[in-house]
């Protein structure tokens, strides 16, 4: 079973905290796997062996040292935010390799969903359309759970990434969602889509949205959920 939340706007460090939080009482076993959905307001994060000089000019916006792999990214209204807490002791998840593998799968066939061919592009991390990165992956495990994530370009304006070298690429652009297909997404579709897609790749029977969220910090067993769509 997948657990879900969608947080919202939420400020990067607020987030990072509750995941934290979560990371900790998974590795009780007092939860149940989650993936949180969020926005983050305008922040850059710089991951553990990142260049700060691959910061530009971050100007008024935030930048803070991550505990994710990878370089600097931008996190931003529009963009689709997704940590998953998941334990990789589970036999469906043996291992990191697979994992960010089934996360890579999970945006991919997501992306599929509205046209978009999209694919990796080894050695680099993330998924791309040619020469231009549309989601960006960084992730953490603490042992065995993960957290972090991935950030997928619904809406983002993509004018804050020309203040960074994104992942540390000179040669890479960045794109989005929007700017393909031409027109706005609904972020509410993508959710649902890459929801959908990530429970297929990991193999979970169903997902539900947790009503009581603060039951669920709490690691209460019987929190309430209900099914999404009747699932």
């Amino acid at each position: 079973m997948l657990y879900y939340k969608d947080l919202g706007r939420m400020d990067y460090l607020s987030a990072l905290e509750l995941q934290e939080r979560l990371v900790e009482l998974k590795k009780s076993e007092s939860i149940s796997d989650i993936l949180l959905f969020v926005e983050h307001p305008h922040v850059y994060t710089i991951g553990r062996g990142g260049d700060l000089s691959n910061v530009l000019a971050a100007q008024d916006i935030p930048v803070h040292r991550a505990s994710r792999g990878g370089d600097v990214t931008y996190h931003g209204p529009g963009q689709l935010v997704v940590y998953p807490i998941i334990d990789l002791r589970s036999k469906l998840r043996k291992d990191v390799h697979r994992y960010l593998s089934n996360l890579e799968s999970a945006a991919i066939r997501t992306l599929q969903d509205f046209s978009l061919d999209a694919s990796r592009r080894p050695p680099y991390t993330g998924i791309w359309i040619d020469n231009k990165k549309i989601a960006a992956i960084g992730v953490a495990v603490r042992r065995s759970i993960t957290y972090h994530g991935l950030a997928l370009n619904v809406n983002t304006d993509l004018a804050y990434f020309d203040r960074i070298i994104p992942c540390g690429l000179t040669w890479a652009d960045v794109t989005s969602m929007a700017k393909e297909l031409g027109k706005e997404q609904s972020a509410k579709d993508v959710k649902v889509k890459f929801l959908d897609r990530f429970a297929e790749a990991f193999g979970y029977s169903d997902t539900l949205d947790i009503v009581n969220f603060s039951e669920f910090q709490a690691g209460q067993k019987g929190a309430s959920y209900e099914a999404r769509d009747g699932r």
